[in-house]
């Protein structure tokens, strides 16, 4: 055998060898490390997880787990590469130090983190102008560090793109090792490869299938994401640096999209590769599968939910133990409950199933656009299950509609048999009218399937203007009588007919409130009537859905169809946003009393903080949250701070 197949074969073996160290332990989830913006607090370190490599959910309720002006000399960082170690059980990271507020030639450095359990991480800067003034005392960028082990060096390999402030330069990807306590850089940058143009946030992996060496980059010429591979890791002697790389043709991103931060990962069966980069200019991440790293099929554009927003991150599979220990530590929030977006919630206990639901507009389209109603199912007000859609305004369900499906609601009913039935109402854009109009829908199951009525039940506006949108529909329990309730710009109600499906045209009531404090901005949509110890509580929503200021007011009444009186001289708003938490537009709510319990709910939506910070169309970037409702002494509802958290799961005992 030659030299180079014997070297080969060795590196064969000492990755088997690794390999195999690395799994003792089964991995069943994976870790994303990410950051989420370019502002100072979002330029930090972040967790998520995932059983499956494409769906994560963030930890420690989105928050950063590591603080970056703890360990960065720019008091930000980006770019976090997470590394398993050869022992299996060690953990390396390194990050790109800069606050790109300063500008995008602006970071000097990077820095190195190492951490045992992935909770406590030791942490040091390297800054090149001070570590190598001589030749990159005029360095711009230091960007995207990642690290892997070089069994030929035995030693880790920090490889990271380096500009200056040369004229006629571009970024090229440089590499160096580190030193056993992986707190500094060993000798000088040593060019690794360029594609003869801007080359950056460079990932590399080792495919045992081929025996190669897998290097992944973005390209500025040609845009997009590419590849290279090389049977080692660095030019053997005698070699031009960056000459052991073989350029492979073709785009690996599957998309048009411009993208960047490309991590791979091979899957936890070890049968496939997850690929994914962030598409930074649409705000979301796509995942791909390869089960050869020449191929790739897109699997997903993950959505933005809740406060997962991740910017150029990386991946690694866990164990059990290691994934039980990150949940122990950082928990995992409950607010938003649904997944992706939805807006104008409405939930129900049903006295059928024994189990809550929530109806929601479903959210994220363009102009509202959404057409399809889905509904959860839960049996602790935490856990959410999406039973499919029940309702779709673009089919043959509904005849009279073609889009524009929103701001649901339901009523159960017991019928004289036993039976229940379920009457869904709510609006969409009427083609033939031009406009917005209520349509109800019934079925004998709170998931349906429903049958729509065949034609609207509310056409017009009482009050000659606004919309017909946002319906309401409530029991009194002291005249047995349902009413239903709508309006945007104006409060309107009626009593519903005993068939549920009509209204009684000649109990049609204007009911906006108008005055106190604010004036004729008292009122603007998203009426809700409850019902407690003698007292109607009518409850709306003031201001735009897509402004921060988006809030819940309320006043009371001695009927359902009012008039609606002021509390201690005001329209009191019990829920606002909270800026601090990065909680904002928070209202369209509906209200949950707990069965035979005086025992309250709010449950509403509030606008995705990154969209409303990046003025991303944030009035249709909404997410469901619940939280707990309480009342005083005199029966007036106390101001509810909206939480990240949400409240604790119900226990099946309460819940019966």
């Amino acid at each position: 055998m030659n030299k180079k197949l014997i070297l080969t074969a060795l590196l064969a073996s000492t990755f088997s060898f690794s390999a195999s160290a690395q799994n003792d332990e089964p991995k069943v989830a994976y870790l994303f490390t990410y950051f989420t913006g370019n502002a100072p607090h979002e330029e930090q370190i972040c967790y998520a997880l995932s059983d499956d490599g494409y769906n994560f959910t963030p930890l420690n309720h989105g928050n950063p787990v590591i603080k970056s002006d703890s360990i960065a000399l720019t008091g930000c960082v980006r770019d976090p590469h997470i590394l398993r170690g050869e022992d299996g059980k060690t953990f390396y990271m390194v990050v790109t130090d800069m606050r790109s507020s300063l500008g995008w030639s602006s970071n000097r450095g990077m820095v190195l983190l190492k951490s045992t359990d992935l909770i406590n991480w030791q942490h040091s800067t390297v800054h090149f102008p001070t570590k190598y003034p001589k030749t990159w005392g005029n360095v711009i960028r230091v960007w995207a560090p990642e690290t892997i082990y070089d069994h030929q060096a035995q030693r880790y390999m920090v490889f990271y793109s380096l500009r200056t402030s040369d004229h006629d330069s571009f970024d090229r990807i440089y590499y160096s090792y580190v030193n056993d306590d992986f707190t500094d850089l060993i000798g000088e940058p040593t060019f690794l490869f360029d594609n003869g143009s801007a080359t950056i946030d460079g990932d590399i992996v080792f495919n045992p299938a081929d025996q190669l060496y897998h290097l992944f980059y973005k390209s500025e010429g040609g845009r997009g994401i590419f590849q290279a591979t090389a049977r080692q890791l660095t030019a053997e002697r005698g070699q031009r640096p960056g000459s052991q790389w073989t350029k492979i043709d073709g785009h690996v991103d599957q998309t048009q999209k411009a993208v960047e931060g490309v991590g791979v990962c091979q899957s936890i069966d070890g049968k496939s590769w997850i690929v994914m980069y962030d598409c930074y200019g649409d705000g979301h991440y796509q995942f791909c599968t390869s089960d050869d790293l020449k191929t790739f099929k897109w699997v997903q554009d993950t959505q933005t939910k809740g406060k997962f927003t991740p910017r150029h991150g990386t991946i690694i599979p866990i164990t059990q133990a290691e994934k039980d220990r990150l949940l122990l530590h950082y928990g995992n929030y409950a607010n938003p409950i649904l997944p992706d977006f939805h807006a104008d919630p409405e939930v129900l206990y049903s006295n059928q199933t024994k189990k809550y639901y929530i109806y929601s507009t479903t959210d994220g389209f363009r102009g509202w656009g959404g057409w399809k109603f889905n509904v959860f199912s839960s049996d602790n007000l935490t856990d959410w299950k999406d039973e499919g859609t029940m309702l779709d305004v673009k089919g043959d369900q509904v005849r009279w509609a073609n889009g524009n499906a929103w701001a649901p609601c339901i009523e159960e009913v017991k019928q004289k048999d036993g039976t229940y039935k379920y009457y869904f109402y709510y609006s969409a854009h009427n083609p033939k009218l031009n406009r917005k109009t209520i349509g109800v829908a019934v079925s004998d199951n709170p998931v349906g399937p429903f049958i729509d009525k065949g034609e609207p039940i509310v056409t017009d506006s009482p009050a000659g203007h606004g919309q017909q949108i946002d319906v309401d529909v409530f029991f009194d329990p002291k005249s047995k009588k349902h009413y239903l309730y709508w309006g945007n710009g104006y409060m309107a109600g009626a009593e519903l007919n005993t068939d549920m499906m009509s209204i009684k045209a000649e109990t049609i009531k204007v009911m906006t409130p108008k005055g106190g404090s604010l004036q004729t901005w008292a009122y603007r949509e998203a009426p809700y009537v409850f019902y407690r110890k003698g007292t109607y509580y009518f409850l709306w929503s003031v201001d735009d859905t897509g402004s921060a200021n988006y809030h819940v007011c309320y006043g009371t009444s001695k009927s359902p169809l009012g008039p609606i009186e002021m509390v201690d001289g005001q329209y009191p708003t019990i829920l606002k946003q909270v800026p601090e938490k990065f909680i904002y537009g928070t209202a369209h709510n509906s209200v949950l009393q707990l069965p035979g319990k005086d025992e309250w709910y709010i449950v509403y939506h509030r606008i995705n903080r990154h969209y409303i910070e990046r003025n991303m169309q944030p009035g249709i970037h909404r997410e469901v949250c619940i939280d707990r409702m309480t009342f005083d002494k005199k029966g007036r509802i106390i101001p509810v701070t909206p939480t990240l958290d949400g409240p604790a799961p119900l226990s099946a005992k309460k819940n019966k």
